[in-house]
Protein backbone atom coordinates (compact mmCIF):
# COMPACT_ATOMS: atom_id res chain seq x y z
CA UNK A 1 0.00 0.00 0.00
CA UNK A 2 2.24 2.54 -1.30
CA UNK A 3 -0.36 5.59 -0.75
CA UNK A 4 -0.07 4.72 2.82
CA UNK A 5 3.51 5.00 2.91
CA UNK A 6 3.71 8.94 1.39
CA UNK A 7 0.36 9.77 3.59
CA UNK A 8 2.69 8.83 6.57
CA UNK A 9 5.82 10.05 5.29
CA UNK A 10 4.18 13.94 4.39
CA UNK A 11 2.52 14.00 7.97
CA UNK A 12 6.55 13.78 9.40
CA UNK A 13 7.80 16.09 6.93
CA UNK A 14 4.48 18.69 7.96
CA UNK A 15 5.10 18.12 11.54
CA UNK A 16 8.79 18.98 11.36
CA UNK A 17 7.92 21.78 9.64
CA UNK A 18 5.50 23.03 12.30
CA UNK A 19 8.48 22.69 14.88
CA UNK A 20 10.78 23.98 13.18
CA UNK A 21 8.68 26.96 12.46
CA UNK A 22 7.63 27.13 16.39
CA UNK A 23 11.36 26.97 17.40
CA UNK A 24 12.58 29.82 15.37
CA UNK A 25 9.10 32.25 16.07
CA UNK A 26 10.07 31.47 19.76
CA UNK A 27 13.31 32.42 19.66
CA UNK A 28 12.71 35.65 17.47
CA UNK A 29 9.94 36.48 20.03
CA UNK A 30 12.69 36.51 22.65
CA UNK A 31 14.94 38.71 21.52
CA UNK A 32 12.48 41.18 20.90
CA UNK A 33 10.88 41.25 24.40
CA UNK A 34 14.77 41.21 26.03
CA UNK A 35 15.19 43.88 28.51
CA UNK A 36 17.72 45.97 26.60
CA UNK A 37 21.51 45.41 28.46
CA UNK A 38 21.67 47.78 31.26
CA UNK A 39 23.97 50.54 30.46
CA UNK A 40 26.29 52.14 33.08
CA UNK A 41 25.41 55.18 34.23
CA UNK A 42 27.82 58.06 36.02
CA UNK A 43 25.82 59.49 39.02
CA UNK A 44 25.28 63.30 38.48
CA UNK A 45 26.70 65.66 41.37
CA UNK A 46 24.17 67.56 42.87
CA UNK A 47 25.89 70.88 43.98
CA UNK A 48 24.59 70.77 47.97
CA UNK A 49 24.00 74.72 49.73
CA UNK A 50 26.37 75.45 52.18
CA UNK A 51 25.19 74.69 55.62
CA UNK A 52 23.83 77.26 57.30
CA UNK A 53 26.45 78.69 59.96
CA UNK A 54 25.03 79.43 63.59
CA UNK A 55 23.90 82.87 63.98
CA UNK A 56 24.15 83.81 60.07
CA UNK A 57 21.79 86.08 58.48
CA UNK A 58 19.31 83.83 56.24
CA UNK A 59 19.80 84.55 52.61
CA UNK A 60 16.46 86.51 51.10
CA UNK A 61 14.10 83.90 49.67
CA UNK A 62 12.87 86.35 46.99
CA UNK A 63 14.22 89.44 45.16
CA UNK A 64 11.98 91.67 46.87
CA UNK A 65 12.98 90.39 50.12
CA UNK A 66 16.83 91.43 49.15
CA UNK A 67 15.51 94.81 48.10
CA UNK A 68 14.00 95.36 51.72
CA UNK A 69 17.20 94.11 53.31
CA UNK A 70 19.40 96.47 50.88
CA UNK A 71 17.09 99.17 52.25
CA UNK A 72 17.21 98.31 55.96
CA UNK A 73 20.76 98.32 55.79
CA UNK A 74 20.62 102.18 54.72
CA UNK A 75 22.37 104.68 57.31
CA UNK A 76 19.61 107.31 58.74
CA UNK A 77 21.27 110.91 58.52
CA UNK A 78 20.49 113.27 61.74
CA UNK A 79 17.91 115.51 61.15
CA UNK A 80 18.92 119.13 60.89
CA UNK A 81 17.61 120.49 63.85
CA UNK A 82 19.82 118.21 66.05
CA UNK A 83 22.62 119.02 64.12
CA UNK A 84 22.20 122.80 65.04
CA UNK A 85 22.46 121.72 68.66
CA UNK A 86 25.02 119.53 68.42
CA UNK A 87 27.61 121.34 66.11
CA UNK A 88 26.66 124.47 68.53
CA UNK A 89 27.79 122.92 71.64
CA UNK A 90 31.25 121.72 69.85
CA UNK A 91 31.58 125.33 68.62
CA UNK A 92 31.61 126.85 72.55
CA UNK A 93 34.39 124.20 73.55
CA UNK A 94 36.20 124.95 70.56
CA UNK A 95 39.79 126.93 70.38
CA UNK A 96 38.16 129.44 68.32
CA UNK A 97 40.59 132.61 68.30
CA UNK A 98 37.03 134.68 67.67
CA UNK A 99 35.66 133.22 70.75
CA UNK A 100 38.78 133.29 73.29
CA UNK A 101 38.82 137.06 72.46
CA UNK A 102 34.80 137.39 73.51
CA UNK A 103 35.69 135.40 76.19
CA UNK A 104 38.68 137.73 77.55
CA UNK A 105 36.44 140.83 77.10
CA UNK A 106 34.10 139.75 79.32
CA UNK A 107 36.52 138.32 81.88
CA UNK A 108 37.58 141.52 83.08
CA UNK A 109 36.31 144.07 85.49
CA UNK A 110 36.88 147.81 83.33
CA UNK A 111 37.15 148.22 80.58
CA UNK A 112 39.95 150.94 78.94
CA UNK A 113 41.40 151.92 75.88
CA UNK A 114 44.37 149.15 76.36
CA UNK A 115 41.64 146.45 76.67
CA UNK A 116 39.48 148.18 73.56
CA UNK A 117 42.63 148.16 71.40
CA UNK A 118 43.80 144.36 72.02
CA UNK A 119 40.16 143.16 71.47
CA UNK A 120 40.18 144.69 68.10
CA UNK A 121 43.75 143.42 67.30
CA UNK A 122 42.09 139.79 67.94
CA UNK A 123 38.96 140.33 65.91
CA UNK A 124 41.49 141.30 63.15
CA UNK A 125 43.33 138.29 63.76
CA UNK A 126 40.36 136.25 63.88
CA UNK A 127 39.39 137.05 59.80
CA UNK A 128 37.40 139.48 60.72
CA UNK A 129 38.65 141.99 58.70
CA UNK A 130 39.15 145.14 59.65
CA UNK A 131 36.23 147.20 58.67
CA UNK A 132 33.72 144.83 60.35
CA UNK A 133 36.62 144.66 63.22
CA UNK A 134 36.42 148.47 64.05
CA UNK A 135 32.67 148.53 63.61
CA UNK A 136 32.37 146.24 66.32
CA UNK A 137 34.12 147.89 68.39
CA UNK A 138 32.95 151.16 68.32
CA UNK A 139 28.57 149.85 68.66
CA UNK A 140 30.23 148.01 71.61
CA UNK A 141 32.06 150.62 73.27
CA UNK A 142 28.70 152.68 73.08
CA UNK A 143 26.02 149.86 74.60
CA UNK A 144 29.06 149.26 77.61
CA UNK A 145 29.75 153.24 77.97
CA UNK A 146 27.20 153.58 81.27
CA UNK A 147 27.25 150.39 83.06
CA UNK A 148 30.48 148.98 81.42
CA UNK A 149 30.61 145.03 82.73
CA UNK A 150 29.87 145.92 86.63
CA UNK A 151 26.57 143.71 85.30
CA UNK A 152 27.91 140.61 83.40
CA UNK A 153 24.71 139.25 82.22
CA UNK A 154 24.22 143.26 80.84
CA UNK A 155 27.35 143.27 79.39
CA UNK A 156 26.86 139.67 77.46
CA UNK A 157 23.52 140.92 76.32
CA UNK A 158 25.09 143.68 74.38
CA UNK A 159 27.66 141.64 72.88
CA UNK A 160 25.35 138.42 71.81
CA UNK A 161 23.54 141.18 69.94
CA UNK A 162 25.74 143.52 68.24
CA UNK A 163 27.52 140.22 66.80
CA UNK A 164 24.47 138.92 65.42
CA UNK A 165 23.71 142.10 63.91
CA UNK A 166 27.61 142.02 62.25
CA UNK A 167 26.96 138.19 61.19
CA UNK A 168 24.09 139.07 59.31
CA UNK A 169 20.59 138.29 60.70
CA UNK A 170 18.51 139.59 58.06
CA UNK A 171 20.25 137.25 54.85
CA UNK A 172 18.78 134.83 53.41
CA UNK A 173 20.25 131.33 54.26
CA UNK A 174 17.06 128.55 52.66
CA UNK A 175 18.39 126.64 49.81
CA UNK A 176 16.95 127.61 46.87
CA UNK A 177 15.02 124.16 45.38
CA UNK A 178 12.29 125.59 44.19
CA UNK A 179 11.86 123.95 40.66
CA UNK A 180 8.81 123.06 38.01
CA UNK A 181 7.28 119.39 37.87
CA UNK A 182 9.16 118.21 35.16
CA UNK A 183 12.93 119.29 36.19
CA UNK A 184 14.53 118.72 39.62
CA UNK A 185 16.54 121.54 41.35
CA UNK A 186 20.39 121.52 40.44
CA UNK A 187 23.07 122.82 42.82
CA UNK A 188 26.57 122.90 41.54
CA UNK A 189 29.35 122.86 44.10
CA UNK A 190 32.85 124.56 43.63
CA UNK A 191 36.06 125.14 45.43
CA UNK A 192 39.58 124.35 44.93
CA UNK A 193 41.26 121.20 46.32
CA UNK A 194 41.67 120.12 49.57
CA UNK A 195 38.64 122.44 51.12
CA UNK A 196 36.47 118.89 51.60
CA UNK A 197 33.85 119.62 48.40
CA UNK A 198 33.05 116.55 47.69
CA UNK A 199 32.47 115.24 51.07
CA UNK A 200 29.97 118.20 51.61
CA UNK A 201 28.36 117.16 48.46
CA UNK A 202 27.88 113.77 50.26
CA UNK A 203 27.19 115.21 53.64
CA UNK A 204 24.54 117.68 51.73
CA UNK A 205 22.63 115.00 50.25
CA UNK A 206 22.23 112.75 53.51
CA UNK A 207 20.89 116.13 55.02
CA UNK A 208 18.49 116.26 52.11
CA UNK A 209 17.56 112.41 52.27
CA UNK A 210 16.96 113.45 56.08
CA UNK A 211 13.88 116.08 55.08
CA UNK A 212 12.45 113.37 52.99
CA UNK A 213 13.47 114.47 48.82
CA UNK A 214 14.92 112.27 46.83
CA UNK A 215 18.56 113.28 45.58
CA UNK A 216 20.73 112.28 42.54
CA UNK A 217 24.61 113.10 42.66
CA UNK A 218 26.60 114.11 39.70
CA UNK A 219 30.40 113.37 39.82
CA UNK A 220 31.44 115.64 37.35
CA UNK A 221 35.26 115.85 39.02
CA UNK A 222 36.42 113.57 36.45
CA UNK A 223 40.36 114.75 37.10
CA UNK A 224 40.97 113.30 40.51
CA UNK A 225 40.42 109.89 40.14
CA UNK A 226 38.84 109.27 43.88
CA UNK A 227 36.51 111.79 43.80
CA UNK A 228 33.69 109.52 41.89
CA UNK A 229 34.49 106.43 44.22
CA UNK A 230 34.46 109.13 46.82
CA UNK A 231 30.88 110.26 46.00
CA UNK A 232 29.71 107.14 45.07
CA UNK A 233 30.29 105.45 48.54
CA UNK A 234 28.52 108.47 50.24
CA UNK A 235 25.40 107.84 47.80
CA UNK A 236 25.45 104.25 48.87
CA UNK A 237 25.03 104.74 52.43
CA UNK A 238 21.97 106.86 52.18
CA UNK A 239 20.66 105.19 48.40
CA UNK A 240 21.51 108.26 46.53
CA UNK A 241 22.49 106.93 42.86
CA UNK A 242 26.03 108.92 41.33
CA UNK A 243 25.95 109.34 37.42
CA UNK A 244 29.97 109.29 36.61
CA UNK A 245 31.52 108.86 33.75
CA UNK A 246 35.16 107.92 32.62
CA UNK A 247 38.38 108.99 34.41
CA UNK A 248 39.25 112.23 32.30
CA UNK A 249 36.00 113.10 30.72
CA UNK A 250 34.17 115.84 29.55
CA UNK A 251 33.37 117.33 33.04
CA UNK A 252 30.31 119.59 31.32
CA UNK A 253 29.04 115.86 29.91
CA UNK A 254 28.83 114.01 32.98
CA UNK A 255 26.73 117.26 34.66
CA UNK A 256 24.15 117.13 31.61
CA UNK A 257 23.96 113.77 32.32
CA UNK A 258 23.49 113.66 35.53
CA UNK A 259 20.23 116.31 35.02
CA UNK A 260 19.15 114.36 32.73
CA UNK A 261 18.65 111.69 34.04
CA UNK A 262 17.68 113.24 37.08
CA UNK A 263 14.25 114.22 34.97
CA UNK A 264 13.92 110.73 34.12
CA UNK A 265 13.41 109.38 37.47
CA UNK A 266 11.72 112.37 38.45
CA UNK A 267 14.43 112.77 41.68
CA UNK A 268 13.76 116.50 43.98
CA UNK A 269 17.43 116.97 43.81
CA UNK A 270 20.84 116.60 41.33
CA UNK A 271 24.04 117.81 43.95
CA UNK A 272 26.81 118.05 40.94
CA UNK A 273 30.47 117.78 42.57
CA UNK A 274 32.48 120.05 40.53
CA UNK A 275 36.73 119.89 40.12
CA UNK A 276 38.84 121.05 42.59
CA UNK A 277 40.44 123.13 40.14
CA UNK A 278 42.84 126.17 41.37
CA UNK A 279 41.63 129.66 41.38
CA UNK A 280 44.74 130.81 39.03
CA UNK A 281 44.15 128.34 36.18
CA UNK A 282 42.15 130.64 34.27
CA UNK A 283 41.27 128.09 31.62
CA UNK A 284 40.15 125.42 33.87
CA UNK A 285 38.16 128.61 35.54
CA UNK A 286 36.44 129.16 32.81
CA UNK A 287 35.71 125.23 31.95
CA UNK A 288 33.74 125.47 35.24
CA UNK A 289 31.66 128.38 33.62
CA UNK A 290 30.79 125.98 30.72
CA UNK A 291 29.79 123.00 33.21
CA UNK A 292 26.98 125.86 34.53
CA UNK A 293 25.89 126.99 30.92
CA UNK A 294 25.81 123.05 29.65
CA UNK A 295 23.87 122.07 32.57
CA UNK A 296 21.11 124.94 31.96
CA UNK A 297 20.62 123.50 28.75
CA UNK A 298 18.12 120.81 30.50
CA UNK A 299 17.46 122.86 33.40
CA UNK A 300 18.32 126.12 35.80
CA UNK A 301 20.76 125.75 38.20
CA UNK A 302 19.35 127.13 41.61
CA UNK A 303 22.71 127.08 43.77
CA UNK A 304 26.11 127.33 43.06
CA UNK A 305 27.60 126.76 46.52
CA UNK A 306 31.23 127.77 47.26
CA UNK A 307 32.64 125.45 49.61
CA UNK A 308 35.97 127.24 51.56
CA UNK A 309 38.26 126.01 54.04
CA UNK A 310 37.87 128.12 57.24
CA UNK A 311 40.96 127.77 58.16
CA UNK A 312 42.80 129.37 54.96
CA UNK A 313 41.81 132.95 56.14
CA UNK A 314 42.55 135.65 53.68
CA UNK A 315 43.42 132.96 51.31
CA UNK A 316 40.05 131.58 50.97
CA UNK A 317 38.62 135.02 50.16
CA UNK A 318 40.92 135.56 47.21
CA UNK A 319 39.45 132.16 45.89
CA UNK A 320 35.88 133.74 46.90
CA UNK A 321 36.67 136.70 44.52
CA UNK A 322 37.91 134.62 41.54
CA UNK A 323 34.89 132.00 41.62
CA UNK A 324 32.56 135.01 42.28
CA UNK A 325 33.84 136.25 38.93
CA UNK A 326 33.42 133.15 36.87
CA UNK A 327 29.65 131.95 38.13
CA UNK A 328 27.14 133.80 40.21
CA UNK A 329 27.93 132.40 43.80
CA UNK A 330 24.85 132.06 45.68
CA UNK A 331 25.74 130.68 48.99
CA UNK A 332 28.87 129.58 51.26
CA UNK A 333 30.41 126.39 52.73
CA UNK A 334 32.17 127.06 55.50
CA UNK A 335 34.33 123.64 56.09
CA UNK A 336 36.40 122.59 59.00
CA UNK A 337 34.78 125.58 61.77
CA UNK A 338 36.21 123.52 64.53
CA UNK A 339 39.60 123.84 66.39
CA UNK A 340 41.52 126.78 65.94
CA UNK A 341 39.94 128.25 63.03
CA UNK A 342 38.76 131.87 62.77
CA UNK A 343 35.54 132.00 63.07
CA UNK A 344 35.89 136.08 61.84
CA UNK A 345 35.69 134.72 58.40
CA UNK A 346 32.07 133.99 58.48
CA UNK A 347 31.76 137.71 58.13
CA UNK A 348 34.47 139.22 56.02
CA UNK A 349 33.30 136.36 53.01
CA UNK A 350 29.35 137.44 53.60
CA UNK A 351 30.53 141.07 53.21
CA UNK A 352 33.07 140.36 50.23
CA UNK A 353 30.57 138.59 48.10
CA UNK A 354 27.54 139.58 48.96
CA UNK A 355 26.26 136.37 49.98
CA UNK A 356 25.05 134.29 53.07
CA UNK A 357 27.11 131.39 54.76
CA UNK A 358 24.21 128.64 53.96
CA UNK A 359 26.48 125.88 55.79
CA UNK A 360 28.78 125.18 58.16
CA UNK A 361 30.98 122.15 58.97
CA UNK A 362 32.36 121.71 62.49
CA UNK A 363 34.09 117.69 62.04
CA UNK A 364 34.59 114.83 59.85
CA UNK A 365 31.63 112.92 60.80
CA UNK A 366 28.71 112.28 58.01
CA UNK A 367 26.64 114.63 59.96
CA UNK A 368 29.00 117.18 60.84
CA UNK A 369 27.30 120.01 58.56
CA UNK A 370 24.36 122.13 59.39
CA UNK A 371 22.46 124.83 58.09
CA UNK A 372 24.15 128.27 59.20
CA UNK A 373 21.72 130.08 61.76
CA UNK A 374 23.09 133.52 63.29
CA UNK A 375 22.02 133.47 66.26
CA UNK A 376 23.36 129.57 67.24
CA UNK A 377 26.36 130.67 65.26
CA UNK A 378 26.89 133.55 68.08
CA UNK A 379 25.52 131.97 70.82
CA UNK A 380 28.31 128.89 70.32
CA UNK A 381 31.12 131.53 70.52
CA UNK A 382 29.84 133.12 73.94
CA UNK A 383 29.24 129.32 75.16
CA UNK A 384 25.83 129.60 76.14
Amino acid sequence: MDWVFWVIVAGIVAACAVAYVAVRFGRSNKQVTAAPEAKAVTPTTVEQEPAEQPGAPAAPATAQAAAEEAVSELETPEAPGARLARLRRRLAGSQNTLARALADLLSVDKIDDETWDDFESTLIASDLGVGPATELVENLRKALAVGGVADPAAARKALRGELIKIVGPDMSRDLNLDHAESVPAVVMMVGVNGTGKTTTVGKLGRMLVAQGRTVLFGAADTFRAAAAEQLTTWGERVGVRTVRGDEGADPASVAFNAVDEGITEGVDVVLVDTAGRLHTKVGLMDELGKVKRVIEKKAPVNEVLLVIDATTGQNGLTQARIFAEVVDITGIVLTKLDGSAKGGIVVQVQRELGVPVKFIGLGEGPDDLAPFDAAQFVDGLLGE
